[in-house]
């Protein structure tokens, strides 16, 4: 009896007679030599995992310093996400901008995460690589003064540390002379037939944003009204955003506190003096005082 030749069926390894009976199911692995992934063209990954230039042989620096660079990138990110929620406010597109906002929180909620890797920093631990930061504080970061100013905290100020990078200082400057996230949300109010008075409505916009106590009675009406009011639900959006950038504050606070107590910041800031008093604020403050009068 003859025996089956070695390219018969049987003789073939299992793998093989696999592969070639069922369609791929694995990546494409055929890119050209010398070519980038289409990852690597998208996502720069080898451009962000390079801008790691430690200053220290403490090997904790390196967590201190990716998750300050994590902390940039959701800053632009939720830059980008109220940028336009304003501009969809100014168009009168409630849907658009609240899908910004909404989104806007669970990027908060990431960025409010990122903290803990560095939420229990000793004194000794901070201080290995404490002096590699230099004059470097978080309080010269360009991005999150431009969040900042969106959310109506404004001070020029705050330009000044930018004035050796033009690109930062005319973004900056711009910021500061837009109207905030908060003067859209209320201009909108308005064109709604709500009384924002006009002296809110007009303020000079490069001012922080003080309460007004004919804005907080706005609020407790639209409050008060019917659980499904779209106005409604985008005071609530708003609450959630503010009440995630008060937990934002509260967590440097208390991880500052933690790693240095009460010694002088970096950069020339009071440090845990200065973001005691940065927690104390509340952002879009008459969503929180109204909620006493509904």
């Amino acid at each position: 009896m003859s025996q089956p030749s070695p390219t018969h069926p049987a003789h073939r390894a299992p793998d093989t007679a696999a592969a070639e009976a069922d369609p791929p199911f694995g990546p494409d692995l055929s890119i050209g030599a010398g070519t980038a992934t289409p990852y690597e063209d998208y996502v720069q990954a080898s451009v962000l995992t390079h801008l790691q230039h430690l200053q220290s042989d403490d090997p904790g620096e390196m967590v201190f310093l990716v998750t300050t660079q994590v902390m940039e990138l959701w800053f632009t990110v939720i830059v980008h996400e109220w940028t336009t929620a304003a501009d969809a406010l100014r168009r009168d597109d409630l849907p658009v901008a609240m899908d910004a906002l909404r989104r806007s929180t669970w990027e908060l909620e990431a960025l409010n995460a990122a903290w803990k890797p560095l939420a229990r920093l000793t004194p000794a631990q901070f201080n290995a690589y404490r002096a590699a930061l230099g004059e470097g504080s978080g309080f010269q970061s360009a991005m999150y003064r431009r969040l900042e100013f969106l959310l109506g905290e404004k001070s020029a100020s705050m330009l000044v540390p930018h004035r050796g990078s033009p690109q930062d200082h005319a973004a900056l400057e711009k910021a500061l002379h837009e109207p905030s996230l908060y003067d859209e949300v209320l201009r909108l109010l308005a064109r709604r037939g709500h009384p924002i008075p006009e002296t809110v409505l007009r303020r000079d916009p490069t001012q922080r944003y003080e309460s007004d106590p004919a804005v907080e009675e706005v609020w407790a009406a639209i409050l008060a009204g019917a659980q499904d009011s779209e106005l409604a639900r985008l005071g609530e959006l708003l609450t959630d955003v503010a009440e995630l950038v008060w937990r934002w504050r509260n967590d440097h606070l208390v991880a500052t506190r933690r790693a240095m107590g009460a010694k002088m910041g970096t950069g020339g800031s009071a440090g845990v003096a200065w973001l005691e008093k940065r927690a104390r604020k509340n952002v879009f403050p008459e969503l929180w005082t109204a909620r006493s009068h509904v």
